[in-house]
């Protein structure tokens, strides 16, 4: 299972880049970003079924009895996905590899006749290795597979198909040279003993960090909170389906041409044009302007919340970052390491999964910034408030900083 999981995220990871630079050759391409979504719409009503429900339904069959996951929805958001991504929608990529890593693990579930609990370990282990595999990081995606489904609990018996499924599909991305993109943080100044250099910590830098994290599950919240708004009030103003993607579309080309650039089209991941604001940029210092942030979490809210298709995660990564960058000019920070903090903690916020991002930071930055990462998750998990962008996560506890303050957090 996890072969076929890595060697289809493989082929997908390199269609997306094949379709995203053929976009930049190409730039009339978004005028037809409307008609894509009325397409995609189409798709979805004649042939989707409960394929639409996408990442919710995957979590929902873990969480009851493992039952079967359609087919279709496999090559359904692959295509759907491309298309977002070839007419400049912004959107992610998280969400095919999970949904793809599920819809495969519960035809491996009918090929062996596997039992309830099996079913679910599958699914889990399914999930885990679409994520792994998407981003590059197996370890990320044994425990996000854990800590997604159930605010506040993890399940360990899952973990270890998961971690298995989750190194092989990694492998098997590699294996067919397909490569992700790198990120650093810049040197920081150690202190003399050896455990400040193994795990490098400054009372200082941690006072400024915590602020800064404060803000990061803000911007969780805020990315959140408006898709959700977005779909509620299309879903009211709009009595045709078909016009919500239309009228979407339409907006984002309207701010392209209002802001004059197309920096928060995509992924946001390869530039457009040499000064583009990028994920990579955003770790150098002018890399991101001070509203980038602001600006990808309006096109992504629009993109995601009128029916297009591919996921929030990247878009997160992007806002994270770019919000980094632009708080380390206000707090005298370490540019590079606020942007990697942004980029893991706005994720962790949006979908309650703390500890999976601090291992991401492990995996993608390295560990002697391990306290400083999980500082920044936690702070961004407990002001983000109670809402996730995955609707059907259940909630094993409430998340508040004490009760007497939790009437102001936002629900």
């Amino acid at each position: 299972m996890a072969i076929v999981v890595g060697s289809m995220v493989a082929f997908f990871l390199w269609a997306l880049q094949k379709t995203i630079h053929f976009r930049f050759e190409q730039p009339w391409l978004l005028f037809l970003l409307p008609l894509a979504g009325v397409a995609i719409q189409l798709i979805y009503q004649s042939i989707g079924q409960s394929a639409e429900k996408g990442n919710s339904l995957i979590l929902d069959q873990i969480q009851q009895d493992g039952g079967p996951v359609p087919k279709r929805i496999a090559p359904l958001i692959l295509l759907t996905t491309l298309m977002t991504h070839l007419f400049g929608g912004s959107a992610g990529r998280e969400g095919t590899a999970v949904q793809m890593g599920g819809s495969i693990a519960s035809m491996f579930n009918g090929l062996f006749k596997l039992m309830s609990e099996e079913r679910k370990l599958m699914l889990s282990a399914g999930l885990a290795a679409g994520f792994a595999a998407v981003f590059g990081t197996p370890f990320t995606g044994a425990i996000f597979a854990l800590e997604v489904l159930t605010k506040g609990k993890v399940q360990y018996k899952a973990f270890l198909p998961g971690l298995m499924a989750a190194l092989l599909a990694d492998a098997t991305v590699k294996a067919w040279q397909v490569h992700h993109q790198h990120y650093r943080i810049d040197e920081l100044p150690l202190q003399a003993d050896y455990f400040s250099r193994t795990l490098h910590f400054d009372l200082l830098l941690a006072l400024k960090i915590i602020p800064a994290a404060a803000a990061f599950g803000l911007a969780s919240y805020l990315f959140t909170r408006m898709i959700n708004e977005i779909k509620t009030l299309s879903n009211r103003i709009f009595k045709l389906k078909w016009m919500i993607p239309f009228v979407g579309g339409l907006i984002i080309i309207g701010l392209t041409q209002l802001l004059g650039k197309t920096d928060y089209l995509s992924l946001g991941v390869d530039p457009e044009y040499p000064a583009a604001v990028t994920l990579q940029s955003a770790f150098h210092l002018g890399g991101a302007d001070h509203w980038s942030w602001l600006w990808k979490t309006i096109y992504t809210s629009v993109t995601v919340g009128t029916g297009f298709k591919g996921g929030e995660v990247t878009p997160l990564f992007y806002i994270g970052a770019t919000l980094g960058n632009a708080l380390s000019g206000l707090l005298n920070a370490p540019v590079s390491l606020f942007a990697a903090l942004g980029f893991i903690a706005v994720f962790a916020g949006a979908t309650n999964t703390p500890l999976a991002c601090t291992v991401m930071g492990l995996e993608l930055f390295g560990v002697e910034h391990l306290l400083f990462f999980a500082l920044a998750c936690f702070t961004a998990y407990l002001f983000s408030g109670y809402i996730c962008i995955y609707g059907r996560q259940q909630a094993e506890e409430k998340k508040y900083l004490h009760a007497k303050f939790s009437k102001y957090l936002p629900r």
